[in-house]
């Protein structure tokens, strides 16, 4: 199934527009929203894949709509209802000017300025011990599943691109055993296991469409993506 978000190779989006990439922020707003989406985390009310894959919920019209930070705003509004952060009246600027200075639940969890530089400098890493052991090496040569192979729910989060599914490549690093985007982002469990940075063709992937054929693509795959190549 085509997902919204999930737009590599595919036709009829029109062109890419071009972003001054040296700026980082193109009005003031856009740096309230990553602050905001920052402070919103440290609650510790949802992980970092539930907030992708809320992103990935919007409404098609308004995801295709959106500008980036629209569509981080958006998806941080939802999460917020979603958790019980706040309520829809809450949203309402009234309603927050009459709440006037009552400490909220969840106040003493605020992230505050001095507390920012070692929170970023910690990050968030998804690194585990736990897990299983890996089965590739690398060199060897692996085939991604045609589907999503952990469907928590239908259509749920996953990061194996559809432009990528169902194709060839070969293992060119291991990275060690990382949360499971797939399971985190439903709450159903971090479910560590083994990653690799996987190397495919430019041609596997877009066929006749490649731009040249001695083009490669490298992407970080979970080892439960990924099936060994019979012969």
């Amino acid at each position: 199934m085509s997902r919204i978000h999930d737009m590599g190779g595919r036709q009829g989006d029109g062109p890419v527009p071009e972003i001054d990439m040296e700026e980082l922020f193109h009005a003031d707003w856009e740096k309230q929203t990553l602050a905001l989406n920052l402070a919103a985390g440290a609650l510790g009310k949802w992980n970092i894949d539930a907030s992708r894959h809320s992103r990935e919920l919007l409404a098609p019209k308004d995801y295709a709509a959106f500008s980036y930070f629209e569509k981080w705003v958006s998806a941080l509004t939802d999460l917020l209802v979603q958790t019980e952060c706040l309520s829809e009246d809450d949203l309402n600027q009234q309603a927050l000017r009459a709440a006037g200075t009552t400490p909220a639940a969840l106040s003493a969890k605020t992230l505050r300025a001095e507390n920012v530089a070692a929170a970023m400098s910690k990050g968030g890493p998804s690194l585990r011990e736990s897990g299983p052991a890996p089965l590739y090496s690398v060199g060897d040569q692996v085939m991604t599943h045609s589907h999503n192979p952990n469907p928590v729910v239908p259509g749920g989060h996953t990061r194996l691109p559809q432009y990528a599914m169902g194709r060839v490549g070969r293992i060119v690093q291991r990275h060690g055993n990382h949360v499971l985007p797939d399971t985190n982002a439903h709450f159903a469990g971090e479910n560590p296991e083994p990653l690799y940075a996987v190397e495919f063709d430019a041609k596997t992937l877009w066929g006749s469409a490649a731009e040249d054929n001695a083009d490669t693509m490298v992407l970080d795959l979970w080892q439960s993506y990924l099936k060994p190549v019979t012969t």
